[in-house]
């Protein structure tokens, strides 16, 4: 079904700071529409130039930003959902304790409920503050030592992106021995530099170097609020795309752990990404990197790169795919933590999620949707 139409902006409550805003409305016109007013959803995934609002529902997409407001979860003040089965529209609340939340029940359902046909989202004025750096550490454990002093710190950086060595000089150009910690802080009420100097003190004691701190306050938008990174950032689907064309296998892999179990989860994982890729392709690279960071845990994203054949290319993907996922299923983990489920995670999904809670969703899928036509074969099957 194509909601392409449904693209407007249809109402803005500025005095609470919200909007009402239907669900086929691009990422780029989304905030063409807000700009205007001085408001932004501040909400830029990967994807954001070429998916919806919509969709960003559907999957509980996860945005650029590294902390707090991470998922647009965060950002959703009431949903309109069309059923087979009725109409489910929640009220407009900055909160509430009433059983289970109705919008986090269709929040990330993937159109195997209904079909979001509107949404009341929670804005923010546009920043015109904004400080970046990135900072270098000697080992990756010192690196992801630093990056949990930052999460735990409460000063909720704008950006806390760890990449290791391999990452960093992928994607930033920048030869590391322990790995780049890219740290950001912007605001639309005041100027950030005390929250980037307590940021590089707690960086330091870890044995963080900060390189040049850049002004961003003039211009802190989507397109450049993190420089370098960034950029790489919009960029990397593309070149994934491009590389596959090329006999290259390709996938990346993001989960979420608590940091106490990240060094046996990191290793664990790495080993059997390093082990499938070998066995598989004879050679390859496996990298990692933080996308977003918790004061309870990090979500660690996988990169891996290998030459493959090209009559085979598929088949050496999936087996790839199969044994890391196994290790992160089996570390205890969760098998994504912004990509969604659909078809490609549900065997892995089944296993994550309890029985009990299974026997759920299929009951609400039974009760909402009974023909069976909403979007069949995602997250159960």
């Amino acid at each position: 079904m194509d909601l392409e139409r449904l693209d407007r902006v249809v109402e803005i409550d500025r005095t609470s700071r919200a909007a009402r805003i239907q669900p086929g409305v691009y990422g780029p016109s989304l905030e063409d529409q807000l700009r205007p007013h001085g408001l932004t959803l501040r909400h830029f995934p990967q994807s954001f130039q070429f998916s919806t609002l919509g969709g960003w529902l559907a999957t509980r997409a996860g945005g650029h930003y590294a902390t707090l407001y991470t998922h647009i979860d965060d950002l959703t003040e009431s949903l309109r959902v069309v059923t087979p089965s009725g109409v489910s529209e929640s009220r407009r609340l900055p909160g509430s304790g009433a059983g289970p939340s109705h919008d986090r029940f269709f929040l990330g359902s993937e159109g195997s409920l209904g079909i979001i046909t509107e949404a009341w989202m929670r804005l923010q004025d546009r920043p015109t503050y904004g400080l970046t750096t990135s900072v270098e550490l000697d080992s990756f454990a010192q690196a992801v030592e630093a990056t949990r002093a930052l999460a735990q710190s409460g000063l909720y950086p704008t950006n806390c992106r760890l990449l290791d060595p391999a990452e960093a000089y992928l994607n930033a150009g920048i030869s590391t021995s322990g790995g780049v910690l890219v740290v950001a802080f912007e605001s639309a009420d005041h100027p950030v530099e005390a929250w980037m100097n307590r940021a590089l003190e707690l960086v330091a004691d870890h044995g963080g170097r900060a390189g040049e701190t850049k002004d961003r306050s003039a211009s802190a938008t989507e397109r450049d609020a993190a420089g370098s990174w960034r950029s790489s950032f919009l960029r990397m689907p593309y070149q994934l795309d491009a590389m596959a064309q090329r006999s290259m296998v390709v996938e990346t892999f993001e989960t979420a752990c608590t940091w106490d179990r990240f060094e046996a989860f990191h290793n664990a994982v790495r080993t059997a990404a390093q082990r499938a890729v070998e066995a598989v392709c004879g050679i390859g690279l496996v990298t990692c990197r933080f996308t977003h960071v918790y004061p309870d845990g990090p979500a660690p994203y996988y990169g891996v790169y290998a030459p493959g054949r090209w009559d085979g290319l598929l088949s050496q993907w999936d087996e790839i795919k199969a044994a890391v996922s196994a290790a992160i299923i089996d570390s205890g983990c969760t098998i994504t933590h912004h990509h969604a489920i659909a078809r490609d995670h549900r065997p892995w999904y089944e296993q994550q999620r309890s029985d009990a809670f299974g026997r759920v969703l299929r009951a609400a899928k039974d009760g909402l949707d009974p023909a069976g036509v909403m979007n069949p074969g995602v997250l159960m099957s």
